[in-house]
């Protein structure tokens, strides 16, 4: 009894089928929030001239205190990317990048996520299987094709000097 019950009821695929465009249509708009794309990228612009601007603030005070310049972008570089790593770990860079979207992804401190994020959702596996094995799993194809990429460019680069 309870099989025939179960093959007399129409399925959720049967029903979406059997809708018309139209339906489909109002259906989908009732149960999709609404795109706020316009305040998605007012946030990403916001938020990613912020950590640009702090970095260039960082720069600033770095050229202050005697560091040179290639000196002062390096420590800028080393900053950035250990206040992203350190909020990823305490669980705030999350919470930022909620209300900032796309301006979190400010190449360096999107990557840095990157490496810390699945580290500390791993870290219950210990420091080496948890850690030190899955930090890499997102940013190392980055790495790899990253390195690979900068290897063949100073080979080229180093070849055409010899000639020149």
């Amino acid at each position: 009894m309870h099989k025939q019950a179960m093959q007399n009821t129409p399925s959720l695929g049967s029903k979406i089928t059997d809708l018309d465009q139209k339906q489909y249509d109002r259906w989908v708009k009732q149960f999709s929030p609404p795109s706020t794309w316009l305040k998605n990228c007012l946030m990403a612009f916001l938020f990613g001239g912020g950590i640009c601007a702090f970095g260039q603030l960082l720069f600033v005070l770095y050229e202050g205190v005697g560091l040179a310049e290639k000196e002062a972008r390096m420590a800028v570089s080393i900053t950035l990317i250990f206040i992203a790593a350190l909020l990823t770990a305490l669980k705030v860079f999350d919470n930022i990048a909620k209300v900032a979207g796309a301006g979190t992804i400010v190449p360096i401190t999107g990557f840095a996520n990157s490496i810390v994020s699945p580290a500390m959702e791993y870290k219950s596996e210990g420091f080496v299987m948890g850690l030190g094995a899955k930090m890499f799993i997102i940013a190392g194809p980055v790495l790899v094709y990253g390195i690979t990429a900068s290897v063949v460019y100073g080979m080229v680069l180093y070849i055409i000097r010899l000639f020149l």
